[in-house]
């Protein structure tokens, strides 16, 4: 993609995605907040700011506040604003792999193979390519792990409570956490999401708000806006709406899964298990029930690789599994395009696996489970 100029080589805009976030952010500093659920006017803005681009409508799901981290880059040129944000993201993702990394023992003898296999994680390509804002998603996640090792419940909380940029990776940790009563983190996650629902609110107004919860409710009916390529979805919903040509159908095979999906990881951190094996689970457990997740946001799972391979050292015999399972969970998402044909998203099977064996690994192989 990195030819000169702002179209790259496979003649697609240069961080397709980012183009929406830079729209976002120029409503922003025009104060536009009754365009930031306009669909149209989105698009006639962004070839007005790009004119190289082809017209692209975006979907206008983001709360009003997302559009002020934006402001900043939309004073810049487009060319200039996507380099810093994808310098940016490049930035977090190895910062957060890093501070992973140093938490693992049984890996500060292989840095060189952790750094290459960081670098070519599939997840972390795409995230670029798509100039997406996933990489704020890991960074919530691995705050909150890097608080709950420290024994800080309400900072992890106020880290889950982020995600409020993709909400829909929150309905996991939302689960688990009021599930099992944790509620110094509850209490962390409502006041973030709740602050970062009145700075829009503050800068926009009630209007605005209004708009974005009317829109929210709307979802059903624009979701397949949201996904033009289906065989780049890898959740549950996916998975059945692939595999089902009956829609509604589908659905209650999707609904019936998360919860099975919920309650294996539930289960989970109802045991003594330590804290990367259950926190793993919650992320595994994230991608698989969120309604709507795309291949760059699997960046979130790089943790869970570090974590699981960590605790699998010494303990293979436990989880026999857990090798090929981690292998086939990180290089799938390279095939995702053949779903187009099978009807099969193999990263999700894999996923759901590896979730079952770190289910069996917790209840029977590290304690009992605890009320």
């Amino acid at each position: 993609m990195s030819g000169p100029g702002v179209m790259g080589r496979n003649r697609l805009l240069k961080g397709t995605d980012f183009l929406h976030f830079y729209t976002l952010g120029s409503l922003a500093v025009e104060h536009r907040g009754a365009e930031l659920y306009d669909m149209a006017a989105q698009s006639e803005l962004g070839e007005h700011q790009v004119p190289q681009a082809p017209r692209t409508a975006f979907v206008a799901l983001y709360g009003p506040q997302v559009s002020l981290l934006f402001a900043p880059l939309a004073a810049l040129p487009y060319g200039v604003a996507l380099t810093l944000w994808l310098g940016a993201n490049a930035v977090v993702y190895a910062w957060c792999c890093y501070a992973i990394w140093k938490r693992c023992p049984n890996l500060q003898s292989d840095g060189s193979l952790v750094f290459l296999l960081a670098l070519a994680y599939p997840a972390f390509f795409h995230l670029l390519v798509w100039g997406q804002s996933s990489g704020l998603a890991l960074l919530c996640f691995t705050a909150a792990y890097l608080a709950l090792g420290a024994d800080r419940q309400f900072l992890a909380g106020l880290a889950i409570g982020c995600l409020m940029v993709k909400p829909q990776l929150g309905l996991a940790a939302a689960f688990v956490f009021l599930a099992t009563g944790e509620w110094r983190v509850v209490l962390g996650a409502t006041a973030s999401a709740l602050a970062s629902l009145l700075i829009g609110w503050l800068y926009y107004g009630t209007g605005v708000l209004r708009s974005y919860l009317s829109h929210l409710q709307q979802i059903r009916e624009i979701i397949p806006l949201l996904e033009p390529r289906l065989y780049q979805m890898h959740s549950l919903r996916a998975f059945w709406s692939m595999l089902l040509p009956w829609q509604p159908v589908a659905f209650w095979f999707y609904a019936v899964s998360a919860v099975l999906a919920l309650s294996l990881t539930l289960l989970c951190w109802r045991t003594h298990a330590s804290l990367a094996l259950k926190f793993a689970a919650l992320l595994i457990a994230t991608v698989l029930v969120s309604p709507h997740l795309t291949v760059y946001d699997l960046v979130i799972l790089a943790p869970a690789f570090l974590l699981l391979t960590d605790w699998a050292q010494g303990e293979w015999s436990i989880a026999p599994w857990m090798g090929p399972l981690l292998y086939l969970c990180y290089v799938l998402p390279l095939a995702g395009p053949l779903a187009r044909w099978t009807h099969v998203q193999f990263s999700v099977l894999a996923m759901a696996a590896l979730l079952w064996v770190l289910f069996r690994s917790a209840t029977g192989g590290h304690g009992e489970a605890t009320t």
